[in-house]
């Protein structure tokens, strides 16, 4: 009996030590990464990034008096996207040309009666003066009135809008925020240790949650530096060819073979 008790505890206590040391092995095992490509390739999380996306707003103060483009509407390169009412500051700008002719035609009168000595040097000097400060003032309202239209810097679509038509704007305030839609850019971290076989022009593929498709890619450029923590870099691609139904903001995978 004595003998068997013994045997007892130690098959209990070898039991223990095996469950334990395959608790320890389960605790300390990799976990397996998630497959990014059916075919077998490597592959990392990526977004769709419009490279310019810009927030409209004004520099004067005026009541907005038409928003032509609505949200999710493309528009081209110098189409007009923000009006404001601007009768105040037109009117300014005449009143100024006015007094911009009139003054230049007292220095011509000036330089006319000069010639027979007519007129005094000071005269003369102060009509000139005159014109050149109306010219100034014109210079300045011609300026004024060139911003009560906001036109597209580039091609590409609304993505919101931040004010309604018949509101009154402050300069600055914020309008339009517009995304360049034809030239998205693919940004995504890699392994630093790709950099041997990753270089600009390398090729790979993207496919698209929110589509279920995928789009041929190439490496545009990679990052000028690798974060030490995740030993990872910075890479940039793009589309190779046309894809429309692409938008900014986007996410998938991005698989390398």
């Amino acid at each position: 009996m004595k003998y068997r008790r013994l045997w007892i505890a130690c098959s209990f206590i070898g039991a223990t030590l095996t469950v334990a040391m395959g608790s320890a092995s389960a605790a300390n095992a990799p976990a397996s990464a998630e497959p990014a490509s059916d075919a077998g390739g490597e592959g990392v999380r990526m977004q769709l990034i419009s490279p310019h996306a810009v927030t409209l707003s004004g520099e004067i103060a005026a009541k907005i008096s038409s928003l032509p483009v609505a949200e999710g509407e493309s528009f081209h390169r110098g189409q007009p996207l923000i009006e404001f009412d601007c009768g105040t500051y037109r009117a300014q700008l005449r009143k100024a040309q006015a007094a911009l002719e009139a003054a230049n035609q007292l220095v011509k009168v000036n330089n006319q009666l000069a010639k027979y000595n007519s007129v005094g040097s000071l005269e003369l000097t102060q009509a000139k003066g005159k014109a050149e400060e109306a010219a100034a003032d014109t210079s300045y309202m011609q300026s004024v009135v060139s911003k009560c239209v906001i036109t597209a810097p580039f091609e590409g679509r609304v993505a919101k809008r931040q004010a309604a038509v018949y509101q009154y704007a402050n300069p600055g305030m914020p309008i339009l925020d517009i995304v360049d839609s034809g030239s998205l850019e693919i940004r995504m971290l890699v392994p630093s240790k790709w950099l041997t076989r990753l270089k600009a022009g390398s090729h790979f593929s993207v496919t698209i949650d929110e589509l279920g498709e995928s789009f041929p890619a190439k490496i545009k450029q990679l990052g000028a530096q690798i974060d030490p923590v995740s030993q990872t870099i910075l890479a940039i691609g793009t589309i190779d060819g046309k894809a429309d139904r692409l938008l900014s903001g986007m996410s998938g995978w991005a698989s390398f073979k």
